[in-house]
């Protein structure tokens, strides 16, 4: 049977681990095995240790340490006054029938249960549903369910993998240990800095029932994000040689585990930028890459329109604000959030009038200077830090490639040991340039329907002007692509002009080869019902096309079978018709030889008989044509 085959591998093992913390149903299994490898102690050639790791929501209830003194932490010491959570119940029964079959025969059987706070690092476990929410920046701001006062106890998945080393290799006296870092941190605190560190930056406290109407998070995740516990990990600290990699807890190592997440999870930002002369397809293929791998598409014109629009409506904002107050007078609110608010706004006011005064100085144009600010802002936006981004045409120039990635003060972070010259957070992983004859790209543009070409850059005039305008920025020796080259970021490049595609649909796969796999969370369960509903609605269109092709078919071949038996039957009666004409013209001669030789005689007789009525008529008309034949 599946446990005898169980059994055999657990005797096999000295040190049998069971996590009752992420599945309830290895609750029952864990305290089988417990109790079937305790049935086996007399068998047993050296000691076993079982070790449970369970959950510190088994002191989900537990009183503080001191009532007078709520500050003061649980620890270790406390654990037998702990009560748990009522949806933890069987969580506790298993501790306790756990730790009482080890203290039977400690020289051969020792068990030992690790309460584990709520573990983050690698996939990120209960804090997954924020970090996912946050890296997608589909909403303004990250839900705090409740008011978030509550503190949560956290412990990295790596330092729990070291607490349960220790356990093993110590054999301690004790044989309760909370695994625990020492942090003491809030639900809040715990939102509000993975919102700024990798989603929008803001957080919105929403009442806790409206958390029960999340598809994706379980009651037991509920339960567990409303814990409010203090605790210390006080034996491990005292006792273990732990080398922690988050003693501090989650906050103090973000970066470190914003990194873990998104290399565990295969959800590393995606950065392309696509380099190409006018005509070329560059946007077109710019879109399609967003589009197939979930990207941010960045062009200038998009990014310094955008920006400017955002800026005009801060400004505008601001003058509805003044306008309340000076209607409502002064209310009393955050000062130091209305102060922050107060600045941004006088920078806002200060880089919009620069933007125009500078525009109007260059006839619609920015200098370099503005350009960059502008699109490095645009890169080191959240959105294209976690999911990526595909760049259309800019940077055009070595100087501007250069000002726009290189590393700047603020994130020396980012660098270890000597200084990167570049900055590693925006710098594209895949360069590609699309290459193709001028007068391959003239054909091109010509050949493109009026309507497309209408009120674009794609005028016979502006178009040509774009293009000597590149060819003179992208020389043999001169070009933006040297930047990436000598960062040992080789560009790809691609001859358009071989593939004669105008609509570019052999270009666009040859890149998405070239790139590999998307990075991210795959389909929504929108895109996948979009996909089913297309899908079933292509399958009805085809069944509905091959029906009709069948009757279509069906009726043709009825037609075709009409028409061959029409045809037939016409062909049987023109055979009769020339049959029966053969048929008189070859009984002419015999008609007529029986008309003068035959008929005269027999109608004689016929007619004697019928006078004479004799009692044989044919022996009579044989009689009569014997003796009145002319031959005779």
């Amino acid at each position: 049977s599946p446990e005898n085959g169980l059994l055999s591998h657990l005797l096999e093992c000295e040190i049998v681990l069971y996590n009752i913390t992420e599945d309830a149903k290895q609750i029952e299994e864990a305290m089988w095995a417990a109790s079937a490898l305790h049935k086996e102690i007399e068998t047993f050639t050296k000691r076993k240790l079982f070790i449970l790791i369970s959950t510190i929501m088994t002191w989900g209830k537990s009183k503080p340490a001191d009532p007078e003194n709520l500050e003061i932490p649980l620890n270790d010491e406390d654990f037998r006054r702990r009560k748990s959570h009522p949806s933890f119940t069987d969580y506790i029964n298993a501790e306790k029938q756990i730790a009482r079959l080890g203290k039977t025969n400690k020289k051969k059987f020792l068990t030992y249960i690790v309460a584990s706070g709520h573990p983050y690092g690698a996939e990120e476990g209960l804090f997954h549903y924020f970090f996912k929410m946050c890296w997608l920046c589909e909403t303004p701001a990250i839900p705090v369910f409740g008011d978030g006062n509550n503190i949560i106890p956290t412990i990295h998945i790596r330092d729990l993998a070291g607490v349960l080393q220790n356990v093993a290799e110590h054999k301690t006296d004790i044989h309760y240990v909370l695994a625990v870092d020492t942090s003491m941190h809030t639900l809040e605190e715990l939102v509000k800095c993975i919102s700024k560190n990798i989603g929008p930056g803001k957080i919105e406290k929403i009442p806790k029932e409206n958390a029960f109407l999340s598809k994706e998070l379980t009651q037991m995740q509920l339960d567990m994000l409303f814990v409010d516990l203090r605790m210390e990990p006080f034996y491990v600290k005292e006792n273990f040689n732990m080398k922690w990699v988050a003693e501090a807890g989650l906050i103090e190592n973000i970066a470190q585990v914003i990194m873990e997440y998104k290399q565990t999870r295969g959800l590393m930002p995606l950065k392309v930028y696509i380099h190409g002369p006018p005509g070329s397809g560059k946007s077109t293929i710019a879109k399609e890459l967003c589009k197939h791998y979930k990207l941010h598409y960045v062009s200038l014109n998009d990014v310094v329109s955008e920006k400017i629009a955002y800026l005009e409506q801060i400004v505008a904002k601001e003058a509805d604000k003044v306008k309340e107050k000076t209607e409502e007078g002064e209310g009393e609110g955050d000062e130091d959030n209305e102060q922050e608010e107060e600045e941004n706004i006088e920078e806002a006011k200060e880089f919009l009038d620069a933007i125009k005064e500078n525009m109007e100085q260059n006839k619609g144009r920015l200098d370099d200077e503005y350009l960059v600010k502008i699109m490095k802002e645009k890169l080191m936006s959240m959105p294209c830090r976690n999911q990526g981004y595909v760049l259309d045409g800019f940077p055009d120039t070595y100087e501007q490639a250069v000002d726009l990635f290189k590393e700047e003060e603020e994130e020396e972070e980012e660098a270890r040991g000597k200084m990167p010259k570049f900055n590693q957070i925006i710098i594209p992983e895949f360069i590609f340039s699309l290459t193709a004859p001028d007068e391959f790209l003239k054909d091109r543009i010509i050949n493109l329907p009026e309507s497309k070409v209408a009120g674009t850059r794609y005028t016979e005039g502006q178009f040509l002007q774009n293009l000597r305008r590149f060819r003179k920025l992208n020389t043999d020796d001169i070009t933006v692509l040297n930047y990436f080259d000598e960062l040992e970021i080789h560009p790809q490049f691609i001859d358009i002009a071989v593939y004669e595609d105008s609509e570019n649909s052999l270009t666009v796969p040859k890149i998405i080869k070239e790139i590999g796999e998307p990075r991210n969370y795959g389909l929504t369960d929108e895109e996948k019902e979009a996909l089913e509903r297309q899908a079933a609605e292509e399958r009805l269109v085809k069944e509905a096309q091959e029906k009709a092709e069948q009757e279509h078919q069906e009726a043709k071949e009825r037609e075709e079978r009409m028409a061959r038996w029409e045809e037939w039957n016409k062909q049987q009666e023109e055979v009769k018709k020339q049959e029966q004409e053969l048929l008189e013209a070859q009984s002419l001669p015999l008609r007529h030889y029986l008309m003068k030789n035959v008929m005269p005689t027999l109608m004689r007789g016929i007619n004697e008989s019928c006078r004479i009525r004799p009692d044989d008529p044919v022996d009579f008309l044989a009689e009569y044509i014997f003796k009145n034949s002319p031959d005779i």
